[in-house]
């Protein structure tokens, strides 16, 4: 009878211990499936920010409701990004967005005629020194409003910023033979604007 009792107990250890490894390791598991994620990833991203910008979209930034008039799609390689032509203050401004290695890079620019500059070498804009930063050749499309330009074709720019990159200045020409158009350009956060979204976009008939 004795020997009984201690297979019984024997058993019964065992299973306690098998139970409460399995155990552990659901427990493990489930933290890892619902442990904190990225809130920045891709499928967390909100549902309507910079990425859903388009023609009729309103973007709020200091105070001001922006309606987006036009967008334009760049790419160059395997690289895209945008610029929305807003509307509703005392002049029309450039929404750039670039998702830049999954960091979202957002830039308000504002056409400069006043300057008179040719790119090269160091610049000097508005008591600040400035460097060349990346220059290119991309294609682009339009949809909306852009301020006369066609609904696609090929373009150049080259891009300067000062040290702290808290001033930016952009050279962009849309064939070889036309001057540079000049803009300067002011980083932004997500968190400094609000994004409504554009009315969704009717079927082909």
């Amino acid at each position: 009878m004795g020997y009984v009792l201690i297979a019984v107990a024997a058993a019964l250890f065992i299973g306690a211990v098998v139970f409460f490894v399995l155990g552990l390791r659901r427990s493990r598991t489930h933290h890892t499936a619902t442990g904190r994620q990225d809130p920045l990833a891709a499928d967390n991203a909100p549902q309507f920010g910079p990425r859903q910008l388009g023609p009729g979209a309103v973007v709020s930034y200091g105070g001001v409701d922006y309606v987006v008039r036009g967008s334009v799609t760049y790419r160059q390689g395997p690289y895209v990004w945008w610029e929305h032509l807003l509307e509703g203050g005392d002049k029309p401004l450039w929404f750039s967005v670039e998702d830049n290695e999954g960091r979202l890079e957002l830039t308000l620019w504002v056409t400069r005629e006043d300057l008179e500059l040719q790119p090269g070498g160091l610049l000097e804009v508005d008591g600040a020194t400035l460097h060349e930063s990346e220059h290119g050749h991309a294609s682009y499309t339009t949809e909306g409003e852009t301020g006369g330009m066609p609904p696609g074709g090929e373009m150049d720019f080259i891009d300067y910023s000062d040290a702290g990159k808290t001033l930016l200045l952009s050279f962009e020409r849309w064939s070889p033979d036309m001057p540079w158009e000049i803009s300067t350009g002011k980083a932004l956060s997500p968190a400094e604007l609000i994004v409504y979204p554009a009315p969704p976009v009717p079927p082909a008939r």
